[in-house]
C-alpha cells in the first residue's frame, strides 16, 4: 500500500535550489536509507516530507491527499519526525512521554510509558527520572518513544545514531525495525552508518540537490 507519494518535489531559497526534481513513493513496511554528500540535500527532503517546509514545486501526498490539506497536528501524528538532537522538554521523563497522550486527548496509561521504556533497556523508575540526568543515548531513546508510542504511518529519522555508542545504536536499530516488522510503519531515514545502509530494502541518493539513485 502507498503511504507518502513525492512528486517533481523541489525547493529553493533565493537564487539557489535545495533540491530538484524528487520523485518516490513510499509503501507500508519501506525501510529507506537516504545517502549522499553534507549538503545535498537530504535533511531539507525529510524536513519537507515532515511538513516543515514547503515545496517550491511538486506536491507531497500521504494516502492520496496533500500534506497541505492535513490539519497539521494530524499529519504530523501520521509523519513523525525525530533528529540528531533529541529535544525533550518538562522535566522528567514521564512529561514527555505523557505528551503523545495529551495531544490525542486521552488518559495517561503508565503501564503503556513502561513497556515502552522496556523495549529500549530503560527501567521503570525512569518514568520519574529528570530529563537533565539522562545521558546522549538515554535522551535519543526516550524522545523515539515519544514519536512511537502511537505508531505513525512513516517515521523520519535524520541522522539519529550520530555521535551515540554501539550500545545505545543497536537499542534504537532493534526498536525501529520491531516498530517498521510488527505495526508496518514505514522508516525512512537519513545516515552514513553503514548497518543502517545496509539493512535498507530501498536505498535513495541525493547529490546536489537531485535524486541520482533510486533502487
Amino acid at each position: 500500500m502507498t503511504l507518502l507519494t513525492l512528486t517533481d518535489i523541489g525547493y529553493q531559497v533565493g537564487n539557489q535550489t535545495i533540491l530538484h526534481d524528487i520523485n518516490f513513493k513510499v509503501e507500508a513496511q519501506d525501510m529507506i536509507t537516504i545517502t549522499g554528500p553534507s549538503g545535498s540535500g537530504k535533511s531539507t527532503l525529510l524536513r519537507l516530507i515532515a511538513g516543515l517546509l514547503t515545496p517550491t514545486n511538486g506536491t507531497i501526498s500521504l494516502a492520496g491527499k496533500a500534506w497541505q490539506d492535513y490539519d497539521p497536528i494530524l499529519y504530523r501524528r501520521e509523519v513523525s519526525y525525530a533528529v540528531q538532537q533529541p529535544q525533550l522538554f518538562g522535566t522528567t521523563v514521564a512529561d514527555n512521554l505523557r505528551f503523545p497522550f495529551e495531544i490525542r486527548q486521552e488518559t495517561f496509561a503508565p503501564e503503556r510509558a513502561i513497556a515502552a521504556l522496556a523495549s529500549v533497556n530503560l527501567p521503570a523508575d525512569y518514568l520519574d527520572k529528570p530529563v537533565n540526568d539522562l545521558s546522549g543515548g538515554e535522551r535519543q531513546r526516550v524522545a523515539i518513544l515519544r514519536n512511537l508510542l502511537f505508531p505513525p504511518q512513516v517515521l523520519l529519522l535524520d541522522e539519529i545514531s550520530t555521535g551515540l555508542d554501539e550500545d545505545n545504536k543497536q537499542i534504537l536499530h532493534r526498536e525501529i525495525q520491531r516498530m517498521n516488522h510488527e505495526n508496518g510503519v514505514a522508516v525512512l531515514a537519513v545516515t552514513h552508518d553503514n548497518e543502517e545502509i545496509s539493512g535498507a530494502n530501498r536505498l535513495i541518493k541525493i547529490v546536489g540537490g537531485k535524486m541520482e539513485v533510486s533502487e
